[in-house]
């Protein structure tokens, strides 16, 4: 390592000393990687939210918060990147889980990447992961499982390969290698059911059982806790949604307006960016139907922080929190899909379901479907949401809220799309005096694995499994740790459906996929305009021209296709 991080750890021991093949010991911190899914910027307490997260925020007041984290707007690319260090196009998951014959987009992640557990073996660790994958197209219970969790470094996986469904009856849940369903788990069987408990309920029982093994006890483990919440379909147990009656009935306008405001005096939103346009609720028809949404909404997320709680308690109890770097953050902003949003009633009666018995699989994701004891799950403004035959999702008006200020959603290069808050907590690794900072640096996923190597004292291999390993993208963040800025060498590139963006300092470009409409670009100063409301791309034509080719020279490294994708051709390919 070349430079010299002076934060102590044990004994006068300093990161920066730690050699590159050192023997494992407990000088050596656990990493805890928190990510979820389909939540906006402002979704949590410590980011202007009213939803109740005391546990995160208590991260952040005693850690880091980032205000200018990327991920790359959507479920898959975002965990490609995230776990690879590389863009998700270099991995193989540049769209979802369909193979486009592209190499950059074959639904599956690639051999020419390395995972972070992988990349952390070399450095002694345990490697264990509990909650949603979503990195390969391959699901069946008889199929290909190279790219299932297990075969790509984890020690030990609890959750789902797939990526949603019903919180009570997930499809593809997977203990290991094995399909199992909530009734008939061998290791997991609480009085009720609830997928984002069993996540943190999973992780919990790997820490203790990693701590409890005196064969693995000695050696730092990692963790990745990826969870579903707070993505649609809209399930949450009633004790936990009554809490938030009342909180939602002046609707959109009232929230966006109040969470702009606290998000300002905390820091984390600049009061010089205008907020962006917010949607209609006087004309919106469904009003109990859609505070109810997000009184749902809201549950979803105080249980996931409540389970977290109870991750951190663990720590405590085995004497590891304050050696262990805690990460959290989301995958993309706040989603304004429509599934289960339309009533299917009519369909009712075509649909002839079955209970499914003890080890009957889920298999599906939306409707129609059936919950285990075979009733028809409900959709549309008639379903109240919240209990197991329900499916709706929370909609566009509540997901601009979430993502106050900024413009877009899910799915979108703007900052309602890719920006998310990132929150690191790491009592022997900050400084005391630093405890409750914020940090503006431009950071991305791609940023999360040069920091665990480094961290971990890990060698990123050139070559593992007999692949040659492409190099990393992304810069460690450890400098921002004691209050330094990093550099970029490189700008930060955006592509998801045809939709796409370049960051470098500054500036930022964003181009809208429009079907049968030129492609149109626009130029933004983040730093006097970041909910983008000035486009400036008629006053600096120059600057646009050349952001643009920095954009174009990076998507034909990384592997982008132009949108719609392209037949394949394997001579174009190579």
């Amino acid at each position: 390592m070349n430079r010299t991080f002076l934060l102590s750890l044990f004994a006068g021991l300093t990161l920066g000393s730690l050699p590159a093949h050192a023997a494992p010991d407990r000088t050596r911190p656990n990493f805890i990687l928190i990510m979820v899914d389909d939540m906006g910027y402002s979704d949590i307490g410590c980011y202007g939210s009213e939803i109740r997260t005391p546990v995160l925020d208590e991260l952040a007041k005693n850690g880091l918060r980032y205000t200018q984290f990327y991920n790359t707007s959507r479920c898959c690319p975002t965990r490609a990147a995230l776990i690879s260090g590389l863009y998700s196009h270099q991995t193989g998951m540049g769209l979802m889980e369909g193979d486009r014959g592209w190499p950059s987009y074959r639904g599956v992640i690639n051999k020419r990447c390395v995972t972070i557990p992988e990349a952390l073996k070399s450095a002694g660790y345990r490697s264990y992961m509990s909650g949603k994958w979503h990195l390969t197209r391959h699901k069946s219970p008889n199929g290909d499982k190279s790219a299932w969790p297990m075969q790509r470094g984890f020690d030990r996986f609890y959750g789902t390969i797939t990526g949603a469904g019903s919180f009570y009856d997930p499809a593809t849940l997977c203990r290991g290698n094995t399909y199992i369903t909530p009734d008939n788990d061998p290791a997991y069987q609480p009085e009720s059911f609830y997928y984002t408990d069993a996540i943190n309920d999973n992780a919990i029982a790997f820490i203790s059982d990693h701590c409890g093994d005196s064969k693995v006890a000695d050696k730092p483990f990692f963790l990745y806790v990826s969870h579903t919440s707070a993505h649609w379909p809209m399930h949450a147990p009633e004790a936990d949604t009554e809490k938030y009656k009342g909180v939602y009935d002046k609707g959109y306008p009232a929230i966006r307006e109040a969470r702009y405001r606290k998000a300002i005096e905390m820091g984390v939103v600049d009061k010089k960016w205008a907020m962006s346009k917010g949607l209609d609720w006087e004309g919106f028809k469904h009003k109990a139907w859609d505070i109810r949404c997000m009184e749902v909404y809201a549950a979803m997320t105080e249980i996931m922080d409540r389970g977290i709680g109870r991750i951190v308690n663990e720590l405590k109890k085995q004497k590891l929190f304050d050696n262990t770097l805690v990460i959290y953050l989301q995958d993309n902003g706040g989603c304004a899909e429509g599934f289960g949003r339309a009533n299917n009633s009519h369909q009712k009666d075509r649909f002839k379901f079955k209970p499914l018995g003890k080890d009957g699989l889920q298999t599906k994701i939306w409707p129609p479907m059936q919950t285990r004891d075979g009733r028809f799950v409900r959709t549309g403004p008639e379903t109240m949401p919240g209990a197991e035959d329900t499916f709706v999702a929370y909609g566009p008006g509540w997901a601009n809220a979430s993502n106050t200020p900024f413009r877009g959603y899910k799915h979108d290069p703007y900052e309602g799309g890719i920006g998310t808050p990132f929150i690191v907590s790491w009592p022997r690794g900050i400084d005391a005096a630093r405890n409750g900072g914020i940090v503006h640096d431009v950071s991305h996923l791609i940023d999360l694995m040069p920091t665990f190597v480094e961290v971990a004292g890990a060698t990123y291999p050139k070559n593992y499994d007999g692949n040659e390993i492409q190099p990393m993208e992304g810069i460690s963040l450890v400098p921002t740790l004691a209050g330094k800025t990093v550099a970029r060498k490189a700008p930060l590139g955006f592509e998801h459906h045809g939709n796409l963006g370049l960051r470098d300092g500054k500036w930022k470009i964003v181009s809208m996929y429009r079907r049968d409409q030129p492609r149109k670009w626009e130029l933004y100063d983040m730093e006097a305009d970041r909910t983008e409301l000035n486009d400036l791309a008629g006053k600096m034509p120059d600057k646009l021209t050349s952001m643009v080719a920095a954009w174009q020279s990076w998507a034909d490294r990384v592997g982008v296709q132009p949108w719609p994708i392209p037949r394949y051709d394997p001579k174009k390919a190579k």
